[in-house]
C-alpha cells in the first residue's frame, strides 16, 4: 500500500530533525552516462524516478548525493555539475553520509524515501576517477527506495523523519505480524544477479498473513549485516527477519557470524532442523551454518541463498511461526 505523508502542514521539533533541500534533480535514459539536470521530476512508488534508467523494482531506486560532497572534488580542480556522479537528488544542507540504512526522508510535499544503502563499490573507473585518481560517490553517495511519491524540484525540502511523524497506516509502527527480509549477497547488491530468493520469502510470508516491512539487498559485510540487523530488531516492532544467503563455505559468507553478533538468545532447535529438514532432499544441506535466535521481540532466522533451498525452507518454517509467535508474546504453547 502507497503511503501519504503531507510534509508541509506538519508542525516539527526543528532541533531534532536533520534538514536541508534539494539542489537538483537529474535524470539519465541510459545506465553508465551522467544525468541531466531537469527542472522537476516525479518519484514513483517502489520505483523511482520516472524515465530515469536506474529506476525499477529494486534497492536502488533512487541516488542522492550531498552538493558538500561535490565541493570536495571540485576543490581539487574539476569543474562538475550536477549529474555529473550520476545522482538522481544532489541535496544542500543534509550530511547524507552519517545517515543509517533505514532511515526515512521526507523530500517535498509527499515523497518519502527509505535509504537502503551507504555507498557502493565502483566496478569501472570513471571518468572523474581517471582524472583526480578518486570519486567520491562510492563513499558518500546514499541510495533509497520510494515509500510515497510525489513531485520533486530544486529548492523542495527534505528532512529526516521521526517515527512518530510517520502516517497512521505505516505497517512500520506495528502490526499483528510483521516481517522484514534482507538477502544476503554481493552479486545481487551490484546488480549483477537478479535477487530470486527474497521476492520469494516476501511473497510466502505474505500470503501466511504476514506484513512485509522492509525488503533490502546487502553485500556480505559482516558488520554492516550486524549492524542492519539490530536496527530493524530495536526500533521497528518486528516479530521476524529471515536473511537469506551467505550462509555457506564461501570467504565472504558472514550471515551467521553476523547475526550471532547481535542475538540475545540462541534458538538452536529450529536451526537444526531446518538443516535436518533439507538433507531429505539434499544431503548438502547440511553445509548450511545458519543460525537463528531471539533479540528482544524479535525472531531472526538464517536461510540459504539458493531458491529451491528457500523454497523448502519456507516450507517447512511458515507453519511453526504462528506457534514461536505465541511464544515470544507469552501467550503460552
Amino acid at each position: 500500500m502507497e503511503e501519504k505523508i503531507d510534509l508541509e502542514t506538519k508542525q516539527l521539533d526543528r532541533k531534532a530533525l536533520p534538514h536541508g533541500t534539494i539542489a537538483a534533480v537529474n535524470r539519465s535514459q541510459r545506465k553508465g552516462t551522467r544525468k541531466e539536470e531537469i527542472q522537476e521530476g516525479l518519484l514513483v512508488a517502489y520505483f523511482g524516478l520516472e524515465g530515469d534508467a536506474h529506476a525499477g523494482p529494486w534497492h536502488r531506486q533512487v541516488s542522492l548525493l550531498a552538493e558538500e560532497s561535490i565541493a570536495k572534488m571540485r576543490s581539487r580542480g574539476i569543474e562538475l555539475g550536477f549529474g555529473d556522479f550520476a545522482e538522481n537528488l544532489a541535496t544542500r544542507g543534509l550530511d547524507l553520509p552519517k545517515l543509517p540504512v533505514g532511515t526515512r526522508l521526507g523530500v517535498g510535499a509527499e515523497a518519502l524515501l527509505e535509504i537502503t544503502q551507504i555507498g557502493k563499490e565502483c566496478h569501472q573507473s570513471c571518468e572523474i576517477r581517471r582524472q583526480v585518481g578518486d570519486c567520491v560517490m562510492p563513499r558518500e553517495g546514499i541510495f533509497a527506495r520510494v515509500l510515497s511519491g510525489g513531485t520533486v524540484r530544486a529548492g523542495d525540502p527534505i528532512r529526516v523523519l521521526e517515527r512518530t511523524e510517520l502516517p497512521p497506516n505505516d505497517t512500520s509502527l506495528g502490526c499483528s505480524r510483521s516481517a522484514a527480509v534482507l538477502t544476503l549477497s554481493d552479486r545481487c547488491a551490484r546488480g549483477e544477479q537478479a535477487d530470486l530468493s527474497g521476492p520469494f520469502i516476501a511473497e510466502r510470508l505474505r500470503q501466511a498473513g504476514w506484513e512485509i516491512q522492509h525488503q533490502l539487498i546487502h553485500p556480505d559485510d559482516q558488520d554492516a549485516i550486524s549492524g542492519q540487523l539490530a536496527v530493524w530488531c530495536d526500533g521497528n516492532d518486528l516479530d521476524l527477519i529471515l536473511t537469506t544467503g551467505g550462509t555457506g563455505f564461501g570467504p565472504r559468507d558472514s550471515a551467521p557470524e553476523a547475526t550471532l553478533a547481535i542475538l540475545q538468545r540462541r534458538a538452536p532447535g529450529l536451526a537444526e532442523a531446518l538443516r535436518s529438514d533439507g538433507m531429505k532432499r539434499t544431503p548438502t544441506a547440511c553445509l548450511s551454518r545458519g543460525e537463528a535466535g531471539l533479540r528482544g521481540k524479535t525472531l531472526v532466522v538464517n536461510l540459504p541463498g539458493s531458491l529451491r533451498a528457500v523454497q523448502e525452507g519456507m516450507s517447512f518454517l511458515v507453519p511453526l511461526l504462528d506457534h514461536a509467535l505465541a511464544m515470544m508474546r507469552g501467550e503460552g504453547h
